[in-house]
């Protein structure tokens, strides 16, 4: 079942309120320490929001049940009982004439710490992140006379990473970044077939993935910096699946013909986002 957590709003308020008073501080003074900037440990919140990539249309099937995948449901006939195919979204209703709603851009949010250590213009230095994400993927197979559809979105992650950066002078870094991230990925199956019985297996399992991006981070006082940032996350969701059983559909229905049941799954085992952030931070 896709969840959804919300505890970016009052981290952001809450540092955005902290650096009201830095703000005023050091524009009183004119105190302005650009040789220590991006030296040290921070914390940060972003929020922004999450695109998807181009994955995800197609299922694929496993007809027996034994692990393998890539196999034609049949009716009776020998014929393809998914040849109305697939598309790249929810469907609306039973066929497909009715249409599919697209993916779901999304919010996406968390905080951050991290140390940096600068060598002139150079700096280098690595992060632990935590992060939620509302945006969802939807993928729809169509048989003959119904519809299958799964839901995916990424709950939550933690992730770890490193950064390489310039900083022309102190006051504004330049950097890329990327690492390893361990995400939570949830699923939701819906169908308009009322006769055979659906088991969801593994949902909200935890998975592996790498993250890569780049941004921008300006020191608005010795202490408080604003940042935008792009960042391109993949996991590797490949343990979920539905069991497709006889429920009170006869034994010629067409996922029971092959050993009683079958397994599906979205084919591309991949999730991709594309997330875009501003940040406040606080550097120590």
């Amino acid at each position: 079942m896709i969840k959804r957590t919300h505890f970016a709003l009052p981290i952001v308020m809450s540092a955005v309120l902290a650096a009201v008073p830095a703000l005023a501080q050091d524009a009183s003074t004119g105190e302005w320490d650009r040789d220590n900037h991006f030296n040290g440990a921070y914390i940060q919140a972003f929020g922004g929001i999450s695109l998807l990539g181009e994955n995800g249309s197609t299922f694929e099937f496993d007809t027996d049940r034994d692990g393998t995948y890539g196999e034609t449901v049949s009716t009776t006939t020998g014929l393809n009982a998914f040849a109305n195919g697939f598309c790249d979204g929810g469907a609306n209703g039973r066929t497909r004439a009715e249409g599919c709603r697209n993916d779901r851009a999304g919010a996406e949010y968390g905080a951050r710490i991290g140390v940096d250590k600068r060598m002139g213009n150079i700096v280098v230095g690595g992060l632990i992140e935590g992060v939620g994400n509302d945006s969802v993927e939807r993928s729809t197979a169509f048989s003959t006379t119904e519809s299958y559809r799964i839901d995916r979105g990424l709950e939550y992650a933690v992730s770890a990473r490193a950064r390489l950066g310039f900083t022309p002078g102190g006051g504004a870094l330049f950097y890329g970044t990327g690492g390893v991230s361990y995400g939570k990925i949830n699923h939701d199956f819906t169908t308009t077939n009322g006769a055979n019985s659906f088991t969801e297996n593994n949902d909200g399992k935890m998975v592996w993935g790498w993250q890569a991006g780049g941004g921008t981070e300006i020191m608005v006082t010795n202490n408080i910096s604003f940042g935008l940032e792009y960042l391109y996350s993949r996991y590797r969701d490949n343990k979920y699946n539905v069991s497709a059983v006889a429920g009170t559909a006869p034994a010629t229905q067409p996922f029971l013909l092959n050993g009683g049941g079958t397994n599906m799954r979205i084919q591309d085992k991949y999730m991709d986002t594309h997330g875009l952030r501003a940040a406040i931070g606080f550097r120590f």
